[in-house]
């Protein structure tokens, strides 16, 4: 039997459970409010849930069928955000995130690989290109909302400036330098400079420095951080030589 004190303290749980509900959802609204992003997707159904998504979730979309319209967007609309799928009529996704990456005016852009294509070295060659995160279909929706929203928080952080001896970090202008030229790097190689320099020092495992620099459980094999490694130094010039190989173990940047 449900008393009327019974009934009077679940409706006060219900109503605490709607106050919750809505504020959250607020907070998730306006996280996203003003927020446009960018979804380049030549399957309209797929396309369709991932706008229906993120309006529920509170972002702006613009949508393109092919790789050449999308790209066109990209630097007419200049989106937060890009959601990029691999294999499009026209023109590759893989070229578009290379040409997008390239770009001062856009190499800002965080872009989002969605695609069914899951085989690790499609994903390694994304990355490469300098793609922010790597989706496989079928994929969840609210996993891809949730990606979205960390790869824009981690965008936010205003960090300063980095020196290591002649390497100078602008994390704001995603810039890099070394004796004041600018050296071009993708985005994997800039996160991963930005973190040797941070814990200089300290020896990073090969593991764990992918793991922290993607901010979850890498899906990329660790041998390959030698290979990202060994081209960060080629592009640093004698500057690359602060990175110090620990045998066995992993990498450092050397104190000075």
């Amino acid at each position: 039997m449900l008393f009327a004190s019974d009934a009077t303290r679940l409706r006060g749980i219900e109503t605490i459970e709607i106050y919750v509900a809505r504020k959250l959802n607020a907070l998730f609204m306006d996280t996203g409010s003003a927020r446009k992003i960018l979804i380049i997707e030549d399957e309209s159904d797929v396309a369709d849930l991932l706008e229906m998504s993120l309006h529920k979730a509170g972002f702006k979309t613009l949508a393109a069928a092919d790789g050449a319209i999308g790209l066109q967007k990209a630097r007419d609309n200049r989106p937060d955000f890009v959601i990029l799928d691999l294999m499009l009529p026209k023109m590759s996704g893989l070229e578009v995130c290379r040409i997008l990456k390239g770009d001062a005016a856009t190499s800002h852009i965080p872009i989002l690989m969605l695609t069914a294509k899951a085989e690790e070295i499609d994903r390694i060659v994304g990355l490469e290109f300098g793609a922010d995160d790597y989706v496989t279909k079928p994929f969840s929706p609210r996993e891809v909302t949730l990606r979205i929203r960390a790869i824009l928080r981690r965008g936010e952080k205003q960090e300063e400036t980095l020196q290591a001896g002649p390497i100078t970090i602008d994390p704001a202008r995603h810039q890099v330098r070394v004796s004041g030229k600018r050296v071009h790097l993708t985005s994997l190689e800039f996160k991963l400079l930005r973190t040797l320099i941070q814990r200089r020092g300290r020896v990073q495992e090969r593991d764990k420095l992918l793991n922290d620099v993607w901010g979850y459980e890498s899906v990329i094999d660790t041998r390959t951080v030698d290979t990202h490694v060994r081209r960060l130094r080629e592009k640093l010039g004698k500057a690359g030589d602060a990175i110090e190989t620990v045998r066995g173990f992993g990498y450092r940047l050397r104190e000075r």
